[in-house]
């Protein structure tokens, strides 16, 4: 289930600098409107009296803490490994996210219920939610069977729901559009050339999920190898 010491230094912090590469644009885009400078950054960042404020919102524990934490327990670290034996890693990666998606189509239930827009396009942003979650979902789950770790899927679970969905849109208008634009392309550029090499399954030790595969087809081993 991904808890264990081994590698969790690397686990901790590779996969959360991976997902960070990937959203570089959005970072530069909140950067460059952000009204704190560097220092003030650091000055909030250490403030106690601020993670005293976050941590009795809990609109901020649901997102950052609650929900990365249980989804992750059930849609990997239990899911994944009843999975993977059954069918490959491959497979499971792409599968699990499914469940993950529709398990995130309550949101229309309470969109209907509080007439918050039409039926169309209530069920539009329902799709585009389940896509996007379904997308994320093969993501984490391709970080927990390649690391063998439940941190890292949390938290770049954590980090993705702070930053939300890219705001494309809104990058095209900036001022600054052609820098933003220059980050989020050279984001993904080095998200995937760094996606294999910082997910090497050498630099977490042994992965027990892999240890399921070992009666399975040699095919099923590339990703834990």
């Amino acid at each position: 289930m991904g808890f264990r010491l081994e590698g969790l230094l690397t686990a901790t912090i590779l996969p959360l600098l991976l997902t960070m590469i990937l959203f570089l644009g959005p970072l530069v885009h909140l950067s460059l409107d952000c009204p704190w400078d560097f220092i003030d950054g650091l000055k909030v960042a250490f403030d106690l009296r601020f993670w005293m404020l976050c941590v009795t919102d809990m609109r901020w524990l649901r997102n950052q803490v609650i929900a990365p934490l249980t989804e992750e327990l059930v849609f990997r670290a239990c899911m994944l490994p009843m999975l993977v034996p059954c069918t490959s890693p491959g497979t499971a990666i792409f599968t699990c996210p499914l469940f993950f998606g529709i398990a995130h189509f309550h949101h229309v239930i309470e969109q209907l219920r509080f007439r918050q827009g039409t039926i169309v396009n209530i069920f539009l942003s329902a799709a585009f939610q389940f896509s996007y979650t379904a997308v994320f979902g093969a993501y984490t789950a391709f970080i927990f069977i390649r690391t063998g770790h439940f941190i890292g899927p949390v938290l770049c679970h954590s980090f993705c729901n702070y930053i939300g969905f890219p705001a494309i849109f809104t990058a095209l208008d900036h001022p600054q559009r052609t820098t933003i634009l220059f980050f989020y392309i050279l984001g993904v550029v080095l998200f995937f050339l760094m996606l294999y090499p910082v997910t090497d399954p050498s630099l977490y030790g042994d992965i027990p999920v892999c240890y399921l595969l070992e009666k399975g087809s040699p095919s099923h081993h590339s990703l834990c190898s």
